[in-house]
């Protein structure tokens, strides 16, 4: 029976969630889909499939399972945790500079929860278990992304106040289509305003489109992407983001805090997650570390199949 589970969880979660994303990669090599079709796919997925998600089930939802706060203590614990062990090894043996590092403890910790961590909950679970990874997008971009983006501002800025980093930072995250429409699905849950059914049904079509388009544009995102960088930093982050950060997460989740078997195990399949295609865009728009940036996305893409793999069978999804 539990080997019968397994093989469930490899075929009904797994397999379709990677095809997707193999389907799209195949696009961009048979030349079916080129960079243009990338791009607007891609802008399509940030600007309106993903939206309606971050909108509409934390809005259906109570704020009480919204806001689930040892879910998030754990999810950001354990990012954290591994962030620090970075730092212990930049010190001890990559030795580089504020700038870099900032770029580096991204690709270690931030994981893909919107383009993968959506559509492979929504698969794995239902509608009803997306809730994991649409707090986990909100926190992982206000907090990780966020906070890459101040380093960034700090070591790029003449003699920058406190203030005007603040203040770039809160700009560039407002503009931000997945945080805007989060806060207001979380706003919505807050005051229970209902949606009404015309509204409701044209945001469930848009939602119905964010899985597939999500993962195909990842697909098509990743060809092309030459490996390249730093061995030493890229097998670092590499590590810590496939490994010692869900290790770490997982000790939280199921011996720290207190929360449901659901929640508990979504946290460790989150910050399993391989690196957010968010990072790349950062890196590019900063010119820091885009080879080992776009490297560890490839990379980290491929290496999380067993991993998750492994972890959907233990947590029996599907």
């Amino acid at each position: 029976a539990k080997d019968a589970a397994a093989m469930n969880a490899l075929i009904d979660v797994v397999f379709p969630v990677f095809a997707i994303i193999a389907v799209g990669f195949l696009a961009g090599r048979t030349k079916v889909l080129g960079p243009d079709s990338a791009a607007a796919l891609n802008r399509f997925v940030y600007y309106f499939a993903l939206p309606p998600v971050l909108f509409v089930f934390p809005a259906r939802q109570p704020i009480a399972d919204v806001l689930n706060w040892p879910f998030i203590a754990a999810f950001l614990g354990g990012a954290l945790l591994a962030f620090l062990l970075l730092l212990a090894l930049n010190r001890l043996w990559l030795r580089r500079g504020s700038d870099d590092m900032a770029l580096f403890g991204l690709n270690s910790v931030y994981p893909n929860t919107s383009y993968m961590g959506v559509p492979l909950f929504l698969t794995a679970f239902g509608p009803d278990g997306a809730m994991p990874a649409i707090i986990a997008t909100v926190f992982g971009i206000t907090l990780m992304v966020g906070g890459a983006i101040a380093a960034l501002e700090a070591t790029r800025a003449e003699g920058p106040t406190t203030a005007k980093v603040i203040g770039q930072v809160a700009a560039t995250l407002s503009r931000n289509p997945l945080l805007i429409a989060s806060a207001l699905g979380i706003a919505a849950s807050f005051a229970q305003l209902p949606i009404p059914a015309p509204i409701g049904n044209y945001l469930d079509l848009m939602a119905s489109a964010a899985g597939p388009a999500a993962l195909f544009a990842l697909g098509l995102s990743l060809y092309g992407r030459r490996l390249r960088g730093d061995v030493a930093p890229l097998s670092c982050l590499l590590v810590l983001k496939l490994i010692a950060q869900p290790a770490l997460t997982y000790v939280l989740a199921f011996h720290v805090f207190e929360m449901t078997p659901f929640w508990a195990s979504g946290a460790v399949l989150l910050s399993a997650l391989p690196v957010g295609a968010v990072a790349f865009v950062v890196a590019q728009k900063y010119d820091r570390q885009v080879g080992v940036t776009s490297s560890a996305m490839v990379l980290s893409t491929l290496l999380s199949v067993p991993t998750l793999s492994v972890l959907l069978i233990l947590f029996g999804a599907g």
